[in-house]
């Protein structure tokens, strides 16, 4: 359980007055906690820390932990690093109240500059005043510039033996590797929902307030994981809730709508009733309900019944509302898995679509009938049933027996949701399969089938290392394309009508199919310079060369002479 930090007569937020003096207080934090313990316990403390996670989690109230333990004295000023700091001398005292000399607290976003950051060093070179260790606390440490990181390396990775560091970022990525490598990092978890109800349900005792337990779930699960966002919640929801903290209340504040109106809501959709979701829209509009959020709730809504049918012990956490649990665990059963899917993927480009529209209620008003048509369409599996039985397999997901709903003015859909298909157009008489026997067979049956692209490739990047009818080896070179090999397996099966094996050899291979051309050229033009006539031209025009050889075609049978 979290301790009181000081007394005072003014007040303080909650997320003030209970934040933790030490790894006890921690929450949902069992491996930081437990590194630190044993680190600490043998000695192995770490020159530099680096806490990350999501806003909230505890990394800044971690960080002032890690400086009482590196500076507590003990109650009678011996006692060495501790992961039980005593919490009554000197140094703990002036660490808790944020006011120790040694321990110094910056934000990185005010101080990204290199000066900055050669200040702050200039002065690490001298010995903490009344600590064992000078400990500087940085605080969004990836908002730093390239320039002070660069700067900061030197020190990070040589320390003096009085300095230590202790980063906190919510920007992980952001922080060059160079400078991650020199600290030990501690991923700060998101807190589990059911965690954090147990802990403000505590806390709430302490303050002698009560709230009930579909109000205080409501809050954890709104928390997303952030102890500092839910306790901000439960103090504006006890400052607001007067005697007692209800589930109404905690939905008012936070806008959001009611947890039956959703499902009913969800039941009406599934139903294929447009006219009942529309009203149902419209009421909880008229009530001061965001339309997105509308649409958020049934996303989330969905994402839960997806996660109650494919594991029913969800229910069982303390976090789950009653009503979620009786009303969520119907619902999945009689829901299939394509049909959430479905609506997953409706709902979640809906929201898109609802942030970008000029009137957002038309927007989430179309979402919802397209969800509502859809509930209609069969699944894969049952159109193509239809599709081979002759039968309609249109419906809608959930039967409106479940709880009455207003019947549409019109059928939702009066077509078939398979229509037959038509008639095949005559098909056309098979063309004949080539044959591959040479590389050149197959660099010519490209150029003639018009990809051109693949035969420059073969005819320039390829070095053949064996070729034989159904198997093909070759090199290829740096420039080559990366999948050469799975595309010229497709389409010899597709030309030859026969499974071909493609694979890279890592063997020398031949020279390319340019590079003999060019060698042939070479030789050709060598041995034109050696004829008589030739030679002669050459001496008779200084300066002369050969530039191509060409055969002479004879007119008689129009072939190369």
């Amino acid at each position: 359980m979290a301790e009181t930090e000081t007394s005072d007569e003014t007040y303080r937020v909650l997320a003030r007055k209970y934040r933790p003096r030490g790894l006890d207080g921690l929450v949902g934090q069992d491996a930081l906690v437990r590194t630190l313990r044993n680190a600490f316990a043998s000695g192995r403390i770490a020159q530099a820390y680096l806490l990350t996670g999501v806003r909230g989690v505890g990394k800044t109230t971690t960080a002032r932990i890690i400086a009482r333990m590196l500076n507590c004295v003990g109650p009678d000023g011996t006692g060495g690093p501790t992961a039980e700091p005593c919490g009554v001398c000197d140094n703990c005292v002036a660490i808790t109240e944020d006011r120790h000399v040694d321990v110094i607290e910056m934000d990185a976003a005010s101080h990204t500059g290199v000066d900055n950051m050669r200040e702050l060093l200039e002065s690490s070179r001298y010995r903490p005043v009344s600590a064992r260790y000078k400990v500087y606390v940085m605080d969004e440490v990836h908002m730093l510039s390239q320039g002070a990181f660069n700067a900061l390396l030197k020190t990070l990775e040589e320390p003096p033996e009085h300095l230590k560091f202790v980063f906190a970022t919510t920007e992980l990525r952001k922080i060059p590797a160079t400078i991650l490598s020199r600290c030990q990092r501690f991923d700060l978890r998101r807190i589990d929902a059911g965690v954090l109800a147990e802990y403000f349900s505590s806390l709430v005792e302490q303050e002698s307030a009560k709230v009930t337990p579909e109000a205080m779930a409501l809050i954890a699960r709104a928390a997303d994981g952030s102890a500092r966002d839910g306790l901000s919640i439960l103090d504006q929801a006890m400052a607001q809730g007067g005697d007692e903290v209800t589930e109404d209340q905690v939905r008012d504040m936070l806008g959001l709508a009611d947890r039956g109106q959703t499902f009913d809501l969800y039941e009406a959709l599934m139903a294929g009733d447009i006219a009942g979701a529309l009203d149902s829209l419209e009421r909880q509009y008229a009530a001061g309900v965001d339309p997105q959020i509308v649409l958020q709730d049934l996303l989330d809504l969905t994402h839960w019944l997806t996660r109650l049918k494919v594991s029913p012990e969800s229910a069982e956490s303390a976090a789950v509302a009653q009503l979620e649990r009786d009303r969520g665990g119907d619902l999945a059963k009689r829901l299939s898995m394509p049909v959430l899917t479905r609506a997953w993927q409706i709902l979640l480009k809906g929201i898109g679509e609802a942030r970008q529209a000029p009137q957002p209620m038309q927007a989430v008003e179309m979402v919802l009938v397209r969800l509502a048509y859809a509930a209609d369409l069969p699944s894969p599996a049952d159109a193509i049933k239809a599709l081979t039985e002759g039968t309609s397999a249109a419906g809608p997901s959930i039967t409106k027996a479940v709880q009455p709903q207003p019947a549409p003015a019109q059928p939702v859909s009066s077509k078939p949701a398979i229509q037959s298909a038509p008639a095949a157009a005559p098909a056309k008489p098979p063309q004949p399969k080539a044959e591959v026997r040479t590389f050149s067979d197959l660099i010519a049956l490209a150029e003639d089938l018009g990809e051109l692209r693949l035969a420059s490739c073969l005819r320039n990047n390829v070095h053949l290392v064996h070729l034989e009818p159904g198997k093909l080896e070759f090199r290829p070179d740096e420039n080559a394309p990366p999948h050469l090999a799975q595309q010229l397996s497709s389409h010899l099966e597709k030309w030859t009508g026969n499974r071909w094996i493609v694979a890279v050899s890592s063997e020398a291979g031949e020279a390319t199919v340019a590079e003999q051309e060019r060698l042939a050229e070479v030789k050709r033009r060598k041995e034109a310079e050696q004829d008589p006539l030739v030679a002669e031209a050459l001496e008779t025009f200084p300066g002369a060369r050969v530039v191509g050889v060409h055969d002479r075609t004879d007119p008689a049978t129009n072939e190369p002479d």
